[in-house]
């Protein structure tokens, strides 16, 4: 058999080959597939977590809203501990910073982000001012969210070491408890 004879027949025995193709066309697709995956449950986790923290901390707020813990002179580790006991299951404890304010009327609470150029928590100047009955308060909590896995999702990490900031709001006017 001729040298381009044999070339020829190889070539077609080659392109009529169909054994290993699921396990090529799976090796191509697979590396993306499981990123995919992978990205979709690192952002589910967070807003999972996002979410868990903000409901917590509303409902820790409605003790300020009342009045319930200014009657019962409570401290910011007291209204930290509250927070806590409802976001146990999704965070940890330690990493809550609490800024709590008051304000004279709801156009003049703006606040800004506490980042510094390191992209850390800057909470030098967070204070805890629950107010009393009529006030206008701003309880802001911020949690450090640990991303799992660096460079999957590269937009999500707003903060130095692979984190990213969760911010969780309550405005309100108090109640008039007094």
């Amino acid at each position: 058999m001729p040298l381009r004879a044999t070339i020829k027949h190889s070539l077609q025995r080659f392109i009529r080959a169909r054994r290993g193709a699921a396990a090529v066309e799976f090796a191509l697709i697979a590396a993306p597939f499981f990123l995919l995956i992978f990205a979709t449950l690192e952002v589910a986790l967070f807003f999972l977590g996002s979410t868990i923290i903000e409901n917590g901390v509303h409902e820790a707020a409605r003790t300020i809203r009342t009045g319930q813990l200014q009657q019962s002179n409570q401290t910011v580790e007291d209204f930290r501990g509250s927070i806590c006991e409802r976001i146990s299951a999704v965070a940890d404890c330690s990493r809550i910073q609490v800024d709590v304010r008051t304000f004279n009327s709801f156009s003049s609470s703006s606040t800004n982000m506490p980042l510094n150029g390191d992209g850390d928590i800057d909470g030098s100047d967070f204070t805890f001012d629950p107010g009393g009955g009529g006030d206008v308060v701003v309880v802001r909590v911020f949690y450090d969210w640990q991303l799992l896995a660096p460079g999957v999702i590269s937009g999500m990490s707003n903060m130095s070491g692979n984190k990213r900031l969760i911010t969780a709001t309550a405005v309100f006017r108090n109640e008039p408890f007094e």
